[in-house]
């Protein structure tokens, strides 16, 4: 019977339904340049950096500009030196709801997928937001992220 008392039942989605598989990533011992001709080569904002088959540090677009432009170092340092740690990973049999309250919960917006320790894929806040269709819940995350990665940016008073 179909109607209002029909029940439906929704299997919940699986991080393997969503992650990229294909994870650029760089051994702790890259340079930085080496790096950034990756993420150039491969048109992408972050590298995991590995150690062995083991990921342990995320490096972005971001944190490659401001280490050669602002902080001077040279290209030739290795990327280790300079890469963003602690770093938060997700198990590849967590929900797509458990992956999202632990991206929101440590403030990060890439999430690498790991499986007996070792990279098997990563998921994105916005791999996370296509995947639940719902562009308020999106914007939600996004600024939950946001305010606990960036909280100066949100709680300091400007002007004067």
């Amino acid at each position: 019977m179909r109607g209002r008392s029909a029940r439906r039942i929704v299997a919940p989605v699986q991080l393997t339904e969503v992650m990229t598989a294909d994870v650029v990533s760089a051994d702790r011992q890259a340079t930085v340049q080496d790096v950034a001709e990756l993420m150039r080569d491969r048109g992408v904002g972050s590298v995991i950096v590995l150690d062995g088959d083991r990921p342990c540090a995320l490096i972005t677009d971001r944190d490659v500009a401001l280490a050669v432009g602002a902080n001077g170092v040279k290209p030739s340092d290795p990327v280790d030196d300079h890469a963003s740690r602690p770093l938060v990973c997700g198990d590849k049999d967590m929900s797509l709801e458990e992956a999202a309250a632990t991206m929101v919960q440590h403030g990060v917006r890439r999430l690498p997928i790991v499986s007996d320790g070792s990279l098997v894929g990563i998921v994105t806040l916005d791999d996370l937001a296509v995947k639940a269709g719902d562009l308020k819940l999106a914007q939600q995350m996004t600024s939950e992220v946001a305010r606990a990665a960036l909280p100066e940016f949100f709680f300091h008073q400007r002007g004067g």
